[in-house]
């Protein structure tokens, strides 16, 4: 029952904070394209989506048709050949959970919690039908199928390998019990990969599925919350598992350096020099010693009376977000007795909090943003506030603009240079929930919950723009930019380094002869065309694939001539 517990969880916490319904949907992404061929892969934007009846938790594509796990409404069939309009093609009401698929020819594998794997007839997809079952012993999350060999992550129950040669009377082959709680599947020749939940990944050979044998296991699991860089270490806030100091050094490796257990949940964390400051929940502010990374130690800590949800540092004063407590000051210019100089109780419940000069600027909750006067620590005072439309979870500061992350509402931008008369510049409704932003130039990184990560163009306060995304395999919670890299934390225990550095200038297609001038389009652009065409290169060729790839055509023609008029971007 773990899963279902898992997903019955998620979706209380959506009915408390009013998950947008793309949670439960199948979305589509496609790059922006400059020129009718060449695709820009750094700006992708959602084509459509399909609002499934529940919990959409996996899905395959094959050709034009999308077969999804759909949670308690079992496997939907979904016509994808309009990606702008989706239909369902037919659907079939699985007995329990559905949460995996995989399809091979027109038979459907769906993992199905407790009621383990069910096979499914999809050749009519408009009446699919039940070819046989096997109740698996724990709850199947995943499958794979190689041949006539099933592949179940079964979690508590393992990996399970079940013979489906007779769809009607699938039989066990083999069973290997992991050490964790198997997850996800992938194989790969005669060596099953498994995600083993807090034991890692387990590398399983499946040659002889009577004799199943491990090959080797590797556990670099990284419970993230949010998180701050230095150079090439990141700091994370590793919710229950406290303060982890990860080596980013080579993003595609990330290699975890060390680990602090805070006493209670970190949340936020803030770096000066070789200090990390967590705001740890219950346990109030943790200040930590990083300077080796591989055995961090507490230097002090400061039990404030609410909930530290949000820590921001300058010189030797901390400021602690606080949640029902409001804002709590306090110095920290001796790690080991820090002691409060002020505070002030904020109206609402203050989640996040961010200092610009003497002005500390507090996202507080259904208040809004709050604007304090911190100049005197031992007297702060209110210079004024903006209550923004839902629950401003986060802020960011740059010069006179407040850039707050206020969930359903999504992003709000708002002008503090006169904190007595707060104006409201522009704003952009994403759609998921907005938990934090981080701002860097003219782009917000917006952590935008259950559809991932955001960025936003906000050159024009008035009317931002999204400019590309990113999903991300749990829900987006923090966001951090640092050298072009955004480093965003997933509520599902995954941490994540994207790059997010500028596009290359588009390409321009019929600029084929760049020697009279890059972006110039002249004569000798339409000889090198020909040239190219008449050689048979894939140049020419492939401009148009109205007859396939690699067939030169007058369609070929039309298409460059058609780029060649469009002109350069």
């Amino acid at each position: 029952m773990k899963f279902e517990q898992t997903i019955r969880r998620t979706a209380r916490q959506a009915a408390a904070f009013t998950v947008m319904p793309a949670m439960v949907a199948l979305t589509f992404v496609m790059a922006f394209t400059s020129t009718p061929t060449v695709a820009q892969p750094c700006s992708p934007f959602p084509l459509g989506s399909y609002d499934t009846s529940d919990f959409a938790l996996d899905v395959v594509v094959v050709g034009t048709t999308a077969y999804v796990a759909d949670f308690r409404s079992g496997l939907q069939i979904i016509d994808v050949s309009n990606s702008t309009s989706p239909t369902l093609l037919g659907s079939y009401r699985t007995p329990g959970n559905a949460v995996g698929v995989a399809l091979v020819g027109t038979t459907a594998y769906v993992a199905h919690d407790f009621e383990g794997l069910q096979i499914i007839d999809v050749s009519n997809p408009a009446n699919p039908a039940l070819l046989g079952s096997f109740d698996t012993p724990g709850n199947a999350a995943s499958v794979a199928v190689v041949g006539t060999t099933a592949y179940v992550a079964d979690m508590d129950g393992g990996l399970q390998i079940i013979d489906i040669s007779n769809p009607a009377s699938p039989a066990l082959l083999g069973v290997y019990d992991t050490p964790g709680s198997a997850i996800e599947i992938t194989v790969v020749g005669t060596t099953a990969y498994v995600a083993d939940g807090d034991s890692g990944l387990q590398i399983i050979d499946v040659s002889t599925p009577i004799n199943l044998r491990l090959l080797g296991s590797y556990n670099s699991v990284i419970l993230a919350n949010s998180a701050a860089v230095v150079g090439t270490t990141a700091y994370v806030g590793g919710s229950y598992r406290g303060l982890q100091i990860i080596d980013v050094s080579n993003p595609a490796r990330p290699v975890l350096l060390g680990v602090y257990d805070t006493p209670d949940y970190a949340d936020v964390v803030t770096v000066v020099g070789s200090v990390a400051y967590v705001a740890d929940h219950l346990s109030g502010l943790q200040i930590i010693d990083v300077s080796n990374p591989s055995s961090p130690a507490l230097l002090g800590s400061y039990d404030t009376p609410g909930s530290a949800r949000g820590v921001t540092v300058v010189g030797t004063t901390a400021y602690v977000a606080d949640l029902f407590e409001g804002l709590q000051i306090i110095d920290v210019s001796d790690p080991a007795n820090p002691t409060l100089l002020g505070s002030y109780d904020t109206p609402g419940i203050a989640r996040g909090v961010t200092v610009v000069g003497t002005t500390a600027y507090v996202a507080d909750w259904f208040e809004g943003l709050q604007l304090i006067d911190v100049s005197d620590p031992a007297n702060p005072t209110l210079l004024g506030s903006y209550d923004t439309p839902d629950i401003a979870r986060n802020v960011t500061v740059v010069g006179t603009t407040a850039y707050v992350a206020d969930s359903d509402s999504g992003l709000q931008v708002i002008d503090v240079s006169n904190p007595t008369n707060l104006q409201l510049l522009g704003s952009y409704d994403t759609m998921g929930e907005v938990m934090r932003v981080a701002v860097v130039g003219t782009k917000a990184y917006v952590a935008d919950w259950y559809s991932g990560f955001l960025i936003i163009d906000v050159s024009d306060p008035a009317n931002p723009a999204p400019i590309g995304s990113h999903a991300t395999p749990g829900p987006a919670y923090g966001v951090t930019i640092s050298d072009n890299i955004a480093y965003i934390t997933n509520i599902g225990n995954v941490f994540q380094m994207i790059d997010v550095s500028p596009c290359e200038p588009p390409f321009c297609y019929a600029d084929c002869d760049p020697s009279t001038g890059a972006g110039v389009l002249d004569i000798f652009d339409f000889l090198c065309f020909q040239s190219s065409f008449v050689a048979g290169e894939s140049y020419a060729c492939d401009c148009s694939t109205i007859t396939g790839l690699g067939i030169c055509d007058i369609f070929d023609f039309l298409c460059f001539q058609g780029a060649f008029v469009a002109g350069c971007p």
